[in-house]
């Protein structure tokens, strides 16, 4: 273990809601309150696993194995549960809008769980084509176990995916065709390069950050949105083109959905400043309710 750090969360959140994330990485929700994370650091010089507990204060407290940079993942983690930001005035939203009201009550302490990172949501996008998240992952964890590292963590074993250097210099990567391979190797070079920067994506425009992103091989315009957007972490970026959106409006609201996306947009005002908070605790709803 390389060190401890703590984080306080400003506003509602609730560990065990962000550790069962249908988007992010993936337990059962807990008895007690762990979530278990492997990645990456930011950087792209160390690979870290963290376990993730709330004290009885509400305190989220990380315990890190591998990485040396207790403060860069620190910093990292609290991006991934979207707790580097100022959630108190979230709650207001609900009582602006009934629907983020009813859906707050029934997921207290939400708040979105991102990509580890742009780097590795690039990566997850080019291992989901044409496959299934489930899929997709297995690709993921094939690539953690032979070229990243592989973590103990309170009795579940998690593999980090490798760092873009361990991707370039593999003679061949564990994926099923050539054409993955070269741009998972395209990605590994756009982040050396500091097109997947987080602090350089969130600086940008969404949608200017989503078309620089596109220049990778492989991303278009949905999966660049998940680098830029859903892993990059900012409040209020939400796109009308989200998937299945609308659909889940109509479920929840009837004839009082919007029809259209103009309709959409003006729609979502009433969630501002997190209009991406809640289109994500939409969307978390809807795929539960088997809605889309």
């Amino acid at each position: 273990m390389s060190g401890t750090f703590t984080i306080e969360p400003r506003g509602p959140f609730s560990l065990a809601l962000a550790a069962s994330h249908v988007f992010g990485p993936r337990e059962p929700a807990p008895v007690v309150p762990v979530m278990r994370l492997a990645f990456c650091v930011d950087g792209f010089h160390e690979l870290a696993g963290v376990v993730l507990r709330e004290d009885p204060a509400g305190s989220v407290v990380g315990k890190v194995h591998g990485a040396t940079d207790v403060a860069a993942v620190r910093d990292q983690v609290a991006r991934i549960v979207s707790l580097d930001h100022d959630g108190r005035g979230w709650p207001a939203v609900g009582e602006r809008d009934p629907l983020i009201g009813r859906l707050q009550a029934r997921y207290p302490g939400f708040r979105p769980v991102l990509h580890y990172s742009p780097y590795e949501a690039a990566a997850w996008a080019i291992l989901a084509g044409h496959r299934s998240g489930r899929q997709a992952n297995t690709l993921r964890r094939r690539l953690g176990e032979a070229l990243g590292a592989t973590f103990d963590l309170a009795g579940t074993r998690l593999s980090a995916f490798p760092t873009p250097l361990a991707i370039l210099e593999a003679t061949s990567l564990p994926v099923p065709s050539i054409e993955q391979d070269r741009r998972l190797r395209a990605v590994a070079r756009g982040a050396l390069d500091g097109l997947l920067d987080p602090a350089r994506l969130r600086a940008l425009d969404p949608e200017v950050a989503r078309a620089q992103v596109q220049a990778l091989p492989g991303l278009g315009p949905f999966y660049s949105g998940l680098v830029a957007i859903r892993a990059v972490g900012p409040t209020d970026a939400a796109s009308v083109e989200e998937p299945r959106l609308l659909a889940a409006l109509r479920h929840y609201l009837g004839a009082e959905a919007p029809a259209d996306a103009a309709a959409l947009t003006r729609r979502m005002d009433v969630w501002r400043p997190f209009r991406t908070w809640a289109v994500v605790l939409i969307r978390r709803a809807a795929y539960e309710d088997g809605v889309g």
